[in-house]
């Protein structure tokens, strides 16, 4: 699986995100533009020394990630999505994709994605902070396939 960010806007939820990754051995890719500057120095003073540790690359645009992932699910999680994420089948080669803090995924990316997962609320909140979302899902979908039990 990969945790995919869509031209995220707050470096310190990106920073978050690779920790997060970091921790659970799982790929980030980031799509650009972003709403802060990007570069390794940049990265670090958000994720601290776990930027080194993370499997994270870059993808020029959208249309970049999607060619260096042509074969790949993509799973988009999205207070829009239908489908409650806990009743979901994750698989190994999942994509699981982001849409920007500030405004979610663009339509083009939605029709894009094979699924549109969301995570469960309660009450009238809006929407949970990336980087709580992605560890949220991550944890799903460890879970689900049995990856924490290869940790102990």
């Amino acid at each position: 699986m990969r945790i995919v960010l869509f031209q995220p806007d707050i470096a310190l939820n990106v920073g978050a995100v690779i920790r997060t990754a970091a921790c659970l051995n799982c790929p980030v890719d980031i799509i650009l533009p972003c709403g802060f500057p990007v570069s390794r120095k940049a990265l670090q003073r958000s994720g601290m020394d776990y930027v080194e540790l993370a499997q994270l690359t870059t993808h020029a645009s959208w249309d970049a990630f999607l060619d260096a992932n042509s074969s790949a699910r993509l799973v988009l999680m999205t207070t829009k999505g239908a489908q409650n994420a806990a009743h979901f089948n994750f698989k190994d080669g999942d994509c699981i994709l982001f849409g920007r803090e500030s405004a979610g995924a663009p339509p083009h990316v939605h029709a894009r994605a094979d699924e549109r997962l969301r995570l469960p609320m309660f009450g009238e909140a809006r929407a949970l902070n990336l980087s709580i979302s992605v560890a949220m899902t991550l944890t799903l979908a460890y879970q689900q396939r049995g990856l924490f039990l290869e940790l102990e």
